[in-house]
Parts: structure tokens; C-alpha cells; sequence
């Protein structure tokens, strides 16, 4: 199956949401302001004497992420979502630039403190193979971080919360004790997920979750993040290349070319009126994303 007929079928899998859910929380709960970050590489005729030029990944990049709400970001492979995401969570440190989180600056934080706050905060991953330790038990996989920030729970109140997540998820407690190489694609995705809402974050960065999966089985984890938002009142910045998967869930869109936000606006009007050229050669390299009738 091609790219484009592989959208098309997880386009027509699920109606568009177009901010239809109501955000239970209100309020900017994430704000980047001025993010920037570069690479050095080794290229050209000084790459033997070990001089570099720089390849700026994230580029004077702001935006805010109303509570409650899917911020999307989307744009082709290699703009820099990925390392955008990084930054957030501080998972690498930026050049320049702020991120506020709940009114806190990340990047001011001690590592004590960071790690404190990171409970709030939360990554699904892409990859649902690589993701997962293939030497730990569900059960530990999803456990793991209330080892880690909830200490005082005995293992045996751990294993029962991750348990009842699992369930959640749409998995059996039967997983507990099993490994991860005894799942699917779409089930390890769903192990990941059960990991990252453990803490009940109010943010959780989903970095391309439904990209490496199969288009029916990806359509069922879109829903599955639907669902979840609702029940426990969920932020996302959703990151994506595909129009079609981030008309199923976002709220607010922006685009993303190059390192740098080119464009960024409710669903509605970026899907249906974008400003931008290069998000206009998005949407017509896949017509059948869905558009509403009227802004």
C-alpha cells in the first residue's frame, strides 16, 4: 500500500474531529517561546580537520497549548519535530529559548526539580518495538514509573495499577507477565501508552504513535487517544506527517518546514483556508482529507 492510499484509508477510518471534544480544563498550560537548537556536522573540505558547520534543527519556534486541548504539529520528515519535542521535555537542551509549563520554566529547573515536574509530562513513542525493554515484563514495563516517582507504593499496589491501566488500554491483566515480544505492533503501542498515563500526566507528547503501525490498526489507537482524553481530562501535542491523522484529533495545527513553525491556527482554518504554500501543497498532495463546510 502507497503513502497516500494508506492516508486515505485511516482518513475514511474515522470522522474528523475539528476541536469537536471540549477541553474539561482551561487555560495555556504549555508556552515555547523562541525555542532554537543546532547541530554540528562535519562536511565539506574541512571535515578532515575537524571543523563543522551547523545545522540549525529548531528555529525561533513559539507557540502555546491551551489545556485540554490536541496541538498538532505536522510537517514532512527532518523538519525538526522530533527535536521539538525533545526540547520540551528537555530531553536535549536548547540554544535559546523558554518553555513554560503550567507557569514553570523547564529550562530554570534544577535536575531535582525537573524530575519532579516530569511526572506531569509524558512521551508515547513512535516506534512501539524499540520502545519497550524485550527483557522486562509488561507488568514492570508499565510499573516502572511509579518506581521511579512514586517509591512508596509496595510492588505489589505498582503491579495493580499497572493492571488496572492495562485494562484501560484495552489489554488484559493476562499481559502482566508476559513479554513484550509476545504482542502485536498495535498491543506494544498500547503497553506504551498504559506507561505513559501510569502518573496521570496533564501532557503527553505522542511523537508519530500511529506512523508504524498497520492503517486499521492505527485508526483503533486514534480512537483508543480519543477516548482516553476524554476520561482523563488529557493534553496532547501530537506530532505527525500526515494531514489525514491530525484532522481526526486536532484542535490547533501548525506547520512545520525546515526548522521553523511556518503556519499555525484552529483546525478548521488551516485544514480549509491555509495561508501558506507549502500547507497548501500538503493538502492537495492528499485531497481526501477531510475539510469542514464552513469555518
Amino acid at each position: 500500500m502507497s503513502m497516500n492510499e494508506a492516508q486515505s484509508t485511516s482518513t475514511k477510518a474515522l470522522p474528523a474531529n475539528h476541536g469537536e471534544v471540549a477541553p474539561a480544563a482551561t487555560g495555556c498550560l504549555l508556552e515555547v517561546r523562541n525555542l532554537r537548537k543546532s547541530f554540528a556536522r562535519a562536511s565539506g573540505p574541512f571535515a578532515n580537520e575537524g571543523k563543522a558547520d551547523w545545522f540549525v534543527a529548531v528555529d525561533n519556534v513559539s507557540f502555546q497549548v491551551q489545556a485540554g486541548e490536541t496541538f498538532a504539529i505536522v510537517g514532512e520528515s527532518g523538519c525538526g519535530k522530533t527535536t521539538l519535542a525533545r526540547l520540551i521535555l528537555r530531553l536535549i537542551e536548547p540554544d535559546q529559548g523558554e518553555v513554560l509549563f503550567d507557569g514553570r520554566d523547564l529550562l530554570a529547573l534544577s535536575h531535582n526539580e525537573l524530575r519532579a515536574q516530569r511526572r506531569q509530562m509524558q512521551m508515547i513513542f513512535q516506534d512501539p518495538f524499540a520502545s519497550l525493554n524485550p527483557r522486562m515484563r509488561v507488568g514492570d514495563i508499565v510499573a516502572e514509573p511509579l518506581a521511579i516517582h512514586e517509591a512508596h507504593f509496595a510492588a505489589v499496589e505498582r503491579i495493580r495499577r499497572a493492571g488496572a491501566m492495562l485494562r484501560r488500554v484495552g489489554l488484559d491483566e493476562s499481559a502482566l507477565n508476559r513479554y513484550p515480544h509476545e504482542f502485536s505492533g498495535g498491543q506494544r503501542q498500547r503497553i506504551g501508552m498504559a506507561r505513559a498515563l501510569i502518573l496521570h500526566p496533564k501532557l503527553v507528547v505522542a511523537d508519530e504513535p500511529v506512523s508504524a503501525l498497520d492503517v486499521s490498526v492505527g485508526a483503533q489507537v486514534l480512537l483508543l487517544l480519543q477516548e482516553l482524553q476524554r476520561e482523563l481530562q488529557l493534553t496532547y501535542l501530537f506530532i505527525s506527517h500526515s494531514l489525514p491523522v491530525v484532522a481526526q484529533l486536532a484542535n490547533h495545527i501548525a506547520v512545520m518546514r525546515r526548522g521553523e513553525l511556518i503556519e499555525s491556527g484552529p483546525a478548521v482554518q488551516i485544514l480549509q483556508a491555509p495561508t501558506q504554500g507549502y500547507t497548501q501543497e500538503l493538502l492537495a498532495a492528499v485531497p481526501e482529507v477531510p475539510r469542514p463546510a464552513q469555518m
